[in-house]
């Protein structure tokens, strides 16, 4: 009887323990989430090296050059230089979104060539009215049924969507840990700010898996192959961009690139190889992304590309053993952006990401942006009010690794801020508002 008790007792329990696991594994394997605060300490920590050499970089484009070569040398691979790109007819999936505000359309985009050439499928929200509109670029999680659920999307699997990856229990859990726009896309506050949206599966390009990425990078063809995901989705951007540079109503001189955690490592890369881009926002981009690589809080670049090899190109595997020697570090990777407007987002805690070390690679390469004409980042350390007006611009608000709602606002300010779009529903005056103090 006992035993009958135990079963009993045991498959009651099942579902909760299941859910533990699926906790336990996503919070081992991705993010720290809400177990710590990131330190805001900055003066007790060392300068970030190598020390970057400011004018020398602003005056020498070999200089500039020499550095884009050692970060392909060790961190990411190759830029996919000449890498072949075509895209298909605009299909209009809807005429009227958001009772009136604008029009959904979808874009094949192929990059590669021959039987190895890799297609996604580029979905954009554009505002009614003439434009030119700017855009941002969103690379997503998530397949396109899960960021447009209410429209007749084209599915992966090329049929049409039915539903979405966050509908059930996985779902709703995935969205209460990563945030309600962890793959849904807010496109009524985009919309309203006179800004175009578009996103693609970053996974529908290259898959983000260990086997599978690097065979299909391989497959491509083209003068030059990625041998990196990040520099493949990199690429990814690139390829959006050639698409949507055919679209009329497209401004481009007012062309944006976003992306959360692996991503953000990406537009960051994009940012620096694509010079088209005129803004960048890196949300929580963590390390290979805007963390410094020599830091010891959080992942860790080590434990990173252990745990993803196809991330990185497998050049970095013998510097892992001893990164203080590393010849260059992400706030060299931030210079090497500029002038182009960044916004660098961050939780308080998601210390996986490692904020603090966030915090001052931006603050080394804040040099380098007032030299290049932009405004660096203000003064007043990791506590700072939010300032979308500079050139580096940094944010913090309390939580984890997701994307919220106070995200959303001051990813919209910087944009309206650099991209100089047609209305404002969000100024610059309310996002510094939305600043929580919490933070502290």
């Amino acid at each position: 009887m006992s035993v009958l008790k135990a079963i009993l007792w045991f498959l009651v329990r099942l579902p909760l323990l299941l859910m533990i696991l699926f906790l336990s594994l996503v919070m081992s394997s991705c993010t720290m989430l809400g177990l710590n605060y990131a330190s805001l300490e900055v003066d007790n920590k060392a300068a970030p090296s190598p020390a970057i050499d400011v004018p020398v970089l602003v005056n020498s484009s070999e200089a500039r050059a020499d550095l884009m070569e050692q970060f392909e040398d060790i961190l990411y691979g190759p830029w996919p230089e000449g890498m072949p790109v075509k895209w298909g007819e605009a299909r209009i999936v809807s005429e009227d979104i958001l009772d009136g505000k604008g029009v959904l359309k979808e874009i094949p985009v192929t990059v590669g060539q021959g039987e190895g050439a890799s297609t996604f499928m580029l979905v954009l929200a554009l505002p009614k009215g003439d434009g030119p509109f700017p855009v941002v670029i969103n690379e997503t999680f998530s397949s396109n049924c899960s960021v447009f659920p209410e429209y007749p999307v084209t599915s992966p699997d090329g049929g049409v969507c039915d539903g979405s990856q966050m509908d059930g229990v996985v779902g709703s859990l995935v969205t209460k840990m990563f945030g309600e726009y962890i793959a849904y896309a807010p496109l009524d506050r985009f919309m309203d700010a006179g800004i175009a949206y578009a996103s693609f599966y970053g996974s529908d390009f290259v898959p983000d898996s260990r086997e599978q990425g690097p065979a299909v990078m391989a497959a491509l063809g083209g003068p030059i192959q990625p041998t990196s995901t990040l520099m493949a989705w990199a690429y990814g951007f690139t390829a959006a961009i050639d698409a949507l540079q055919a679209e009329t109503p497209i401004d481009p001189d007012g062309i944006a690139v976003m992306g959360h955690s692996r991503f953000g490592k990406s537009a960051l890369i994009a940012g620096v190889w694509d010079r088209r881009i005129d803004a960048v926002i890196a949300h929580q981009s963590g390390f290979a992304g805007a963390s410094l690589s020599r830091s010891k809080t959080g992942e860790g670049l080590a434990r990173m590309a252990k745990t993803y090899p196809h991330w990185l190109s497998q050049d970095i595997q013998p510097w892992l053993g001893h990164l203080d020697e590393l010849p260059v570090d992400q706030h060299e990777l931030l210079a090497l952006l500029a002038p182009t407007p960044v916004l660098l987002g961050n939780g308080r805690r998601d210390v996986w990401s490692d904020p603090n070390s966030s915090f001052r690679a931006a603050l080394a390469a804040s040099a380098m942006y007032e030299a290049a004409g932009q405004e660096g980042l203000p003064a007043g350390g990791m506590q700072q009010a939010f300032e979308p007006s500079a050139g580096i611009a940094w944010w913090l608000r309390p939580g984890g690794h997701s994307i919220v709602s106070e995200d959303i606002d001051s990813f919209i300010a910087f944009l309206q801020t650099h991209l100089q779009a047609p209305s404002r529903k969000v100024t610059a005056v309310q996002a510094r508002e939305n600043h929580v103090d919490s933070v502290r």
